[in-house]
């Protein structure tokens, strides 16, 4: 490595500085008051596990976006966790097999991926969220919704919205009223996805195309997707959309995309992604799924969201604004001190004659007991 280069960072990492660690800090307090207020215990796992465990708790974890290496210890192949979700899945199975159900969990640390996310470079996001395990009725997964919504509010989103769908849409219609080759249905999934009728067409998808019109605001939307189930298969689905709509209604804007697979790796019969005004991208998703039991078998059902904070970390930080800092000289009443501190005030100490209260970025100086301004 050259001289000039030490201390650079590898590519999509990066540090956060006192106003952005700050923010960081905020964001994640305000989250967890509101899980642990609905119930939510807070877990804690670690960053490093071995592969297997990471990659076969749950169907659709990818593994190629994983950093993997092997323990010197062990000599199995160990893993950085790029989602959090499958480590909860892990406790949940293990752990807390025997803990009454539904299981309530909520977590947030660091993860990490070998590349960014389409156009975002980052390969370092802070992820928190929560899961409720045993459950993923209608019930349940409108407590979820709810919950991503007013833990997102919490943290100091606004405009928050919501884009239902349905993950497993395709392989509900292809297996019955809407068969598909089996070869063709990944192609009817991307096309879909794409939202391109034309490739939709050439992949055998023709019946589909009604598909690409249920989208939008949530109320046209489901009309649309309530038109094309002429068979009735979707039936619950869209009673089950239409009840957990109805529970969060007013509460942020909801959208409907029935067939959107991007990011739902490994949800299965509903899936939401979260955004915020004046945030670029999403800010999360979650939905149903299953855990597969110790053995590998006895799937248990799930629902939560990952929320991934950091687009609202930097703009929190940078409309912070400017912190009471009050300078304390040397030789300062240590009373007055710490009663100030009882009322808001960050104090910054001097440690000699030389430190300067505006260089240290105080707007104050105690002075005879009373906070002056500089």
């Amino acid at each position: 490595m050259q001289e000039n280069d030490r201390d650079l960072l590898p590519e999509g990492l990066g540090d956060r500085l006192p106003q952005q660690a700050w923010a960081s800090q905020t964001v994640r307090r305000a989250a967890h008051d509101v899980l642990a207020s609905h119930g939510y215990a807070r877990v804690e796992t670690p960053v490093l596990e071995f592969e297997k465990a990471l990659a076969h708790r749950m169907a659709g974890v990818q593994v190629r976006r994983m950093f993997r290496f092997v323990d010197p210890v062990s000599m199995r192949m160990l893993a950085l966790r790029s989602d959090i979700t499958a480590q909860v899945a892990r406790i949940a199975a293990t752990g807390l097999a025997q803990a009454p159900r539904p299981l309530r969990l909520s977590y947030s640390g660091q993860v990490v991926t070998i590349k960014g996310d389409g156009l975002d470079p980052a390969r370092e996001r802070l992820q928190l969220g929560a899961e409720l395990v045993g459950a993923d009725s209608t019930e349940a997964v409108a407590e979820i919704v709810e919950l991503a919504i007013e833990t997102l509010r919490a943290a100091g989103a606004t405009g928050v919205s919501v884009d239902f769908t349905l993950p497993d849409l395709v392989d509900t219609l292809s297996a019955g009223a809407l068969p598909l080759p089996s070869m063709n249905i990944e192609a009817v999934r991307q096309m879909l996805d794409a939202k391109d009728a034309g490739g939709l067409v050439d992949a055998g998808g023709e019946a589909y195309l009604p598909l690409l019109y249920a989208v939008g605001p949530f109320d046209s939307a489901i009309e649309q997707l309530a038109a094309f189930d002429v068979g009735g298969v979707l039936a619950s689905r869209i009673a089950a959309l239409r009840a957990i709509a109805a529970r969060v209604n007013g509460k942020a804007r909801l959208t409907l995309d029935p067939s959107e697979r991007h990011g739902f790796e490994y949800q299965s019969w509903f899936g939401f992604t979260i955004y915020a005004d004046g945030v670029p991208g999403s800010l999360g998703r979650g939905g149903t799924y299953s855990i597969l039991g110790q053995t590998g078998r006895n799937p248990e059902s799930a629902t939560g969201f990952s929320l991934y904070p950091d687009p609202l970390i930097e703009s929190l930080s940078a409309a912070a604004g400017e912190e009471r800092r009050l300078f304390l000289p040397l030789g300062h009443d240590r009373e007055v001190a710490s009663r100030q501190r009882a009322i808001g005030w960050v104090t910054v100490a001097a440690l000699s004659e030389a430190d300067d209260a505006l260089a240290l970025g105080c707007s104050h100086k105690l002075e005879g007991g009373e906070a002056v301004a500089l």
